[in-house]
C-alpha cells in the first residue's frame, strides 16, 4: 500500500495556502471571524449554518472546504469510506470560556443553548460530516502541539486495516485571536505525483509555511 498526501491546506495569519500556494489572503482583517467570513465569500459558498458555528468549527469548515475543492471536482469515495482524524491543543476552550461567562453571573444567568452545543471539540468533525455526508470513522485528539507521530499512527491504522480509503486529518486550533489550521487529505492509493504519507513529510509540510 502506498498511501499519499494528495492535498494539504494551511490557514495562518490571515492567509490560506493550498498545496503550498497562496489561495487567499486578508491579513488586514481586524479579527479572525472577519477573516473567516471573507474567506467564505471568496470560496463562493452559500451555507447559512456556517454563521451559527463556533469559531473552532468555522475554522475547520473552511480548511475542509479548501482541501476538498479539487477532490470534489474529480469525484469522491463512498461516504462511509472517508475518515476524519483531527487534533488540537485546547479542545473547545474558546467556546467553553464564552459559555462560562453566560452562567457565572447569578444576576444575569443565561446558559446559552447556542454555545452549549459547541462545548465538545468533536462537534467540528460533525459539522464537516454533515456538510459532506461523511459516515466513516472519526476521532478527536488533544495534544500539547502538532503531533505527526500520533496522526500517522492512527490514520495509517485505519488505512491498513481497510476501515477507510481516504482520511481528512490534521490540526485545528482556536483560542481568542490565535488560530491555526493544517489539514491533510490522505488517500490509500494516491497518485504517484503526490506526496508520500509519512511522519517526516507531515512535519515538513506543517512547518513549511
Amino acid at each position: 500500500m502506498n498511501s499519499r498526501i494528495t492535498q494539504y491546506c494551511i490557514i495562518r495569519n490571515g492567509k490560506i495556502f493550498l498545496n503550498g500556494e497562496e489561495f487567499f489572503s486578508n491579513d488586514i482583517a481586524e479579527s479572525p471571524l472577519v477573516f473567516f467570513k471573507s474567506a467564505l465569500k471568496h470560496l463562493n459558498i452559500s451555507y447559512p449554518k456556517f454563521y451559527k458555528m463556533d469559531s473552532l468549527s468555522k475554522l475547520a469548515f473552511l480548511a475542509s472546504e479548501v482541501i476538498l475543492i479539487q477532490d470534489k471536482a474529480r469525484g469522491s469515495f463512498p461516504n462511509d469510506r472517508v475518515a476524519l482524524v483531527l487534533s488540537n491543543s485546547v479542545s473547545c476552550l474558546d467556546t467553553d470560556v464564552e459559555y462560562q461567562k453566560s452562567i457565572s453571573d447569578r444576576n444575569n444567568y443565561y446558559p446559552s443553548p447556542a454555545l452549549f452545543v459547541y462545548t465538545l471539540p468533536n462537534i467540528m468533525i460533525g459539522e464537516i460530516c454533515i456538510r459532506n455526508k461523511y459516515q466513516g470513522e472519526n476521532i478527536f485528539f488533544c495534544s500539547e502541539a502538532f503531533n505527526a507521530d500520533l496522526i500517522y499512527s492512527y490514520v495509517n491504522m485505519l488505512l491498513q486495516t481497510n476501515k477507510a480509503d481516504k482520511c481528512i486529518t490534521g490540526w485545528i486550533d482556536f483560542l481568542g485571536n490565535s488560530y491555526e489550521a493544517v489539514l491533510f487529505l490522505i488517500e490509500r492509493e494516491g497518485n504517484s505525483n503526490t506526496i508520500e504519507f509519512n511522519i517526516e513529510n507531515l512535519n515538513k509540510l506543517y512547518k513549511g509555511i
